[in-house]
Formats: C-alpha cells, structure tokens, sequence
C-alpha cells in the first residue's frame, strides 16, 4: 500500500511542476514591469503561490482520488491508468489555452482571468474578438504549444500508469482511506487556520505583477466563478433606480464644500488606530461604564470626539474596509471574499502615497485572514508587518499582544521618513479574550474577561502615547482612533438590530489639534465609513474618490448612518433611526414610530442606500 501512495506524491510533483511552468511564463512575459524588482523577490513568488497551487492540485486529484479509494477497497491488486493520462492531457489542454488567454487578458485589463471575462466572450463574442485583436498571435500560439509540450512531456515520465494494491486487512485499507480524505480535504481548504484559502495567502508583495502572479490562475478562476453566482443580479432593488439615485444624491451633496480646519498644519504625520471591538459602552463618556477605559476617557478630554459614530458592519472585515476604503457594507455579502472588486475601490492610504507620504500596516495576526493582505498590498501600503514579522514573545490564538505591535510600530516609525501615514489593527479584545498577565475584571465569564482584556487594550494605547511623546515624530502627528466594529458586550443587551450595537467612539488626538479644539465634541451622527473622507479634508487633499464618505467636519453635510448585518440593515441620523429586516420585510426597530411620514423617509434612504452600495459592488 506505501507503493500506492507515491502515485499520490508523483501526481502533485506533475501539476506543482506544470504550475510552475505557468508561472514562469507569466513573470516572463511581464518582465519589463519587474525590471526594478530584485530576483530574490521575483523568486519569493513561487514559494508563496504554493498554498493555492496545493489546493487546486487537491481539486484536480478529487476524481482519480475516488477512483483509487475504489480499487483499494475492491480488493483489485493491479489497476491501469490510462485514463488518467486521457485526465491529465485533456486538463493539459484546457489548463494551457486559459493560460495563454489570461496572459492577454491580464495586459489589457490588469486583472487575472475570471468569471467576468468569461461571460464577457460568452455574452458577447464579437466584441471579445474585437478586444483581443490586439493580441500577439505569434506568441499566443508559441506559448499555448510550448504550455502543453511541457505537461505531455512531463505527464509521461512523471505521473505513473500502474498502480498496485498488495494484500492488507480491510481496518488498514479503511484508515487509508480516512487518511487520503483528510489530507486531500486539508490541502483544498488551506490548512487548519481559522480562515478557508483564499487569494490573499498568495500577496506577498507591493509589486501587483508578483501577486497575481503567485495566485493559481485556475483556481481564481473557479473562485471567481463560485463568487459571480452569486452578484449577477440585485437582491436589494426596493425602489426605482431614478428615486434612488435622487435619494443618495440628495444624502451626500452638501450645500458647500468646506471644512472646519482643526489642525495646525496641512501635512502631519497620521497614525490611524483600528481598534478591535472597542464599542462606545466600554467608555465612561459614551458608556457610562467606570474603570475599563480610564486612559481613552482621559485621551477626550485632550482631543477632538466625535460622540455619535456608528460601525458599517458588525465583524471587522467589514469594519476594516469602512474605515481604509469609505465603502460601506453589503448586509449578507461582503467585499473582501472578492479580491478583484476589492482592489477596484479606493483606499485612504492610496492619496496619502501619491502625495509623498511613507505608507506602513501593522497587525499582530494573520493578514492573510478575510484577504485583509490582499486590500493592503494593492492600496499602496509600502510596509506590512503582521504576525510573521514577530519572533518569540507571548502570543494569543490570534497573534501577538497589542502591547507587542505597539511596540513594533514606534521602533519602525522611529527609521520611517517624514511624512507617514501608518495604520495599526488591536486584536487582543477578540474572543477568547486571553491575555498575558492578570484579568483586571477576572475571568468569571466573557463579560468579565471582555471587559479586562479592553481594559489592558487601553492600558497599551497609553503606553504607546507616553513613548510616542518621546520621539521626534509626535508633535508632528495625528492620532485618529476607531473601533472596527461595536459589540453586544460588555452591557450583553443589544440585539444584532438595535443602533448601540455599532455605536462607537471616533477620537482625533495629537499636538497638531489646535489649543482651541482640544476637548472639543461633536455630537450629529456621522459613519465609520466617514473616516477617510474627514481626515483629508483636513489634509486639504481630495477625496473625490471615496463615494461614500462624507466630511464630519464640514457643517453643511448631512449627518446620517448606515449599517448592516447579515440579513438586515439600518438608518440613522440626528432625528430617527429605523432598522429593517431584508428577509421578513419588516422593521424591527424604530426610535421615533409616531411619525410615520419620517419613518417612511428614514426607511427609503436605508433601501436607497443598499441599493445603491451593492449595484455598485456588482458593476466593480
């Protein structure tokens, strides 16, 4: 039976080989954008295509897998496989041509081959014969046959023909069985992590060429595909597209464009602080909580508040793409799981590049979770520093301590040119709430425990605020600190559809603040969405691009909110806030039901405004 499991070992060695052939020809053929790229970074892209290569080797294996499970179990002591080679050569064939197709695709679009290129030629086979006139045909055709002469050749002397069984008790065969099931299993989905695979495994770089190039073009294909079932058509179409339209129109054109200009200078350094599930009940100011926020409350009374900020979202993917991006959330549906849409919308850090600044990300995790890696590195983020830069230390199931990256940030920032722009994601207050020393509240239960490790979380930000004030950098630096998302905790009575749920706090902090707003509230509700939008305008650099974020400082915008969740949505703003259930059709909650003409308005600027984030989502 080991006999039998080298067919195994010889069959991923032939596809990780064809692979890697791809791949090559893929990073040759866009070498002029890699002239400057150094050869151990072009290198470092076929260690990191290994996980999605892996994977989709495990997806081709499914059908000889079963095959082979079969004859084991049947007894059958030798078995001829030529049909795998018919398998192989026709998967050869198809694999090459949407190689090459993709090579052509990818330079005129700057996209990989998808689902939407597909249905494009499909839809429309003129006009994807027309675009593709501009091919090299030449050399289309040279790489399509040299693609499949390297997989014939090597399907003949890698992958074996015969397989045989020796006799063995049926128990054995039966682990053995389990055994490949497992295996087979891991390698689709990744590995054991607590995020399924997915494109961002494959970013390592800041150069995008390198990237795409390390994403297993089929497997992003049969991804793509899966994910474009399900944006083909508008599940949130409540109002006319005319009445929408005038309805988001009328929410985001103030009746001028200006700012109130807080800050003493137009070219601070700017640290953004995403923190994990800091919900406005922790703090004694907006919660009326004592002791678990000492140092953040303490931070208002020095700082600019904004006390009526609402979360996009409840999780932090969603969270972390509203505050870097201005773009909203989708109810069930979020942007992260596709890649290629993901990259099509701005990200804050994207201006900042483009206007001198020194751009860096730092998470004591996993990046690669929800492709949060995948937004960084195509926004112009020119450093990532995640769990893998970490090295010993006390780390929880998420990754290092909030003190430890911290820490990180400040050592780095300290080599870093002036200006920067740098954004630092908390994880510590995540479930399971370990922390590294005493639970200040005790560990009782997760209200207990929720509590002490938001408590420590804060105890870091003052610490990182005491060293920061010891460099150069800081009277020079704005410090903007957010929550990702609300929480049902540590108060435990707010349901997914009630507005506390996402009610967080939004603080500007910093020398650069002048004297005269420091301590200074601002009380209309505004989005987490918001952020970018309100930052550069105080930067005095455009944000034109970021749709859905609004200036919280400019006096004539609308103040208003939106958020969601998986099967339901909300409004919001400084008169009413209704929420609605997207299934059930019904509202489930309404601060202000004895108007039913204001309900009426709040709720149709709520389906407006779904409408209108996921019509775009689609169209991206």
């Amino acid at each position: 039976m080991l006999k039998s499991f080298l067919f195994f070992t010889r069959f991923f060695l032939f596809w990780l080989l064809f692979f890697f052939a791809d791949r090559l020809t893929f990073i040759f053929i866009n070498s002029k954008k890699l002239a400057m790229v150094p050869l151990s970074e072009i290198m470092a892209t076929f260690y990191h295509a290994l996980k999605l290569d892996l994977s989709m080797v495990a997806y081709i294996l499914a059908i000889p897998l079963f095959s082979y499970i079969y004859w084991l179990l049947n007894g059958r002591k030798v078995v001829e496989l030529k049909w795998l080679t018919v398998y192989n050569k026709i998967l050869i064939v198809l694999f090459s041509i949407i190689s090459v197709v993709n090579f052509n695709i990818y330079r005129e679009w700057g996209s990989k081959i998808n689902a939407k290129a597909v249905g494009f030629a499909i839809s429309t086979p003129n006009e994807a014969l027309a675009s593709s006139a501009s091919s090299p045909i030449g050399l289309t055709l040279s790489l399509l046959v040299l693609l499949i002469v390297i997989g014939f050749v090597l399907q003949r002397h890698v992958v074996l023909r015969k397989l045989e069984f020796k006799a063995s008790p049926i128990w054995l065969r039966g682990i053995a069985v389990i055994i490949l099931f497992f295996l087979n299993f891991l390698l689709i989905r990744g590995g054991f992590g607590g995020s399924p695979i997915n494109q961002s495994m494959a970013y390592f770089s800041k150069e995008q060429v390198l990237n795409h190039a390390a994403v297993n073009t089929e497997w992003n294909l049969i991804s793509s595909a899966i994910a474009a079932r399900m944006t083909k058509t508008n599940p949130y179409n409540y109002l006319s597209k005319q009445v929408a339209d005038a309805n988001i129109k009328e929410l985001y054109t103030p009746a001028k464009d200006t700012t109130i200009n807080i800050l003493k200078t137009k070219r601070p350094n700017v640290v953004l602080v995403i923190i994990e599930s800091f919900t406005a009940d922790l703090t004694k100011t907006l919660g009326n909580e004592d002791g678990i926020t000492p140092n953040f409350d303490t931070l208002i009374h020095k700082g600019v508040l904004f006390s009526n900020i609402y979360s996009s979202g409840s999780r932090t993917d969603k969270g972390l793409v509203a505050t870097l991006a201005g773009f909203p959330t989708l109810a069930a549906g979020s942007i992260v799981k596709w890649p290629e849409k993901m990259q099509k919308i701005p990200g804050i850090s994207q201006p900042f590049f483009k206007n001198g600044y020194q751009t860096s990300f730092f998470y004591g995790g996993e990046s690669e979770f929800d492709n949060y890696k995948a937004f960084i590195l195509s926004h112009n983020y020119q450093k990532l520093i995640d769990r893998n830069n970490f090295k010993g230390g006390k780390v929880t199931k998420w990754g290092q301590f909030d003190e430890a990256v911290f820490e990180r940030q400040i050592e780095d920032l300290n080599k870093e040119k002036q200006p920067f722009f740098s954004t630092l994601l908390t994880l510590t207050n995540h479930e399971p709430y370990s922390l590294p020393g005493t639970y200040k509240f005790g560990e009782a239960d997760n209200i207990a425990k929720f509590k002490s490790t938001a408590h420590y979380t804060d105890s870091c930000i003052n610490a990182y605020l005491n060293n920061a004030k010891k460099e150069s950098w800081y009277k020079n630096t704005l410090f903007v600190f957010i929550a990702d998302h609300g929480h049902i905790l540590p108060k435990n009575s707010h349901e997914i559809y009630v507005p506390q749920r996402y009610h967080v706090p939004l603080l500007f902090y910093g020398d650069v603040i002048k004297d005269e707003f420091k301590g200074a509230k601002f009380n209309d509700v505004g989005s987490q969405a918001d952020v970018a939008a309100t930052i550069l305008a105080q930067l005095d650099i455009s944000a034109k691009e970021f749709v859905w974020s609004k200036n919280l400082l400019n006096p004539y915008a609308k103040h208003f909110a939106f958020f969601s969740w998986d099967n339901g949505m909300g409004f919001i703003d400084n008169q009413q806030c209704v929420t609605f259930d997207n299934v059930g059709k019904t509202i489930l909650y309404n601060s202000n039901a004895k108007r039913k003409d204001l309900t009426l308005k709040t709720l149709n600027s709520a389906k407006s405004y779904l409408q209108n984030v996921y019509q775009q989502f689609i169209e991206l």
